[in-house]
């Protein structure tokens, strides 16, 4: 088998594995469930309004455009231009970070990735997950750590919504038999300005808002599938109907 061959194989092998298996692999931690709905507007626009005040400084949505956002999620057009539109006067413009890419690199040690495609590439549910995991860590640069992104490099930016975690860890046995310390979890340390409950809506509503922005047509697309698959249902059963027809005085 030649290089040129073995080089494309390896590219197919790479593209086919899942997104949810890639996140399994930085952590061993089950995902949270997000249990967010595409189709909920109100959680749509507090989503858009989250990540415009916490999350738009450091990280880019340029696959969306603010008109399409304001028209898809029902936002009036003063709501848009005076309360999300940060970094552009044109609401024809995509949605591009605050921050410039060669300062983010040299204060993050590399530029916040552009979130458009995130909820496609590892889920809603990793999101989700993500933003509820961050715990205290002093030997990181940013003094915490993620439990479903180890070494993390990005600081914990709703910190004071959440308040701080520390890690649990647990003795298990190696393949050996040696027991060594696992982290399994993360539990409470000091408060922040919301409830539990609150703070899982807050980021429920940024995951939900991020899976519109990986396909701003998927409520669309899901609604419109029901109704194709009816029709075709309805359709087969007249088809039938027809062939017993057509064929009931055959022997």
């Amino acid at each position: 088998m030649n290089s040129r061959l073995m080089k494309r194989l390896l590219i197919v092998a790479a593209l086919a594995v899942p997104a949810g298996l890639a996140s399994a692999q930085e952590s061993e931690i089950p995902l949270l469930h997000s249990a967010t709905d595409i189709n909920d507007i109100e959680s749509l626009q507090r989503g858009a309004r989250n990540f415009m005040n916490y999350c738009s400084g450091c990280h880019s949505l340029t696959y969306v455009r603010y008109n399409r956002m304001a028209q898809d999620l029902k936002i009036p057009d003063a709501d848009l231009t005076a309360n999300l539109m940060f970094t552009s006067t044109k609401v024809g413009d995509t949605i591009v970070s605050a921050m410039p890419a060669d300062a983010a690199a040299e204060w993050f040690g590399k530029a916040p990735p552009d979130l458009s495609l995130i909820a496609r590439e590892r889920s809603p549910d990793y999101i989700f997950s993500y933003l509820k995991s961050y715990y205290v860590d002093a030997t990181r640069p940013w003094g915490v750590n993620n439990l479903y992104l180890p070494s993390v490099a990005m600081p914990h930016v709703l910190a004071s919504l959440q308040g701080t975690q520390k890690p649990v860890y647990k003795s298990e046995k190696d393949a050996s038999g040696n027991a060594h310390m696992v982290l399994v979890g993360v539990e409470a340390l000091s408060p922040g300005s919301m409830s539990a409950e609150e703070y899982d809506v807050f980021v429920r509503d940024i995951a939900n808002f991020l899976d519109y922005c990986g396909e701003p047509v998927k409520a669309k697309r899901q609604s419109l599938g029901i109704f194709v698959t009816l029709f075709i249902l309805v359709g087969f059963v007249f088809a039938y109907l027809l062939k017993k027809e057509y064929w009931k005085d055959v022997h």
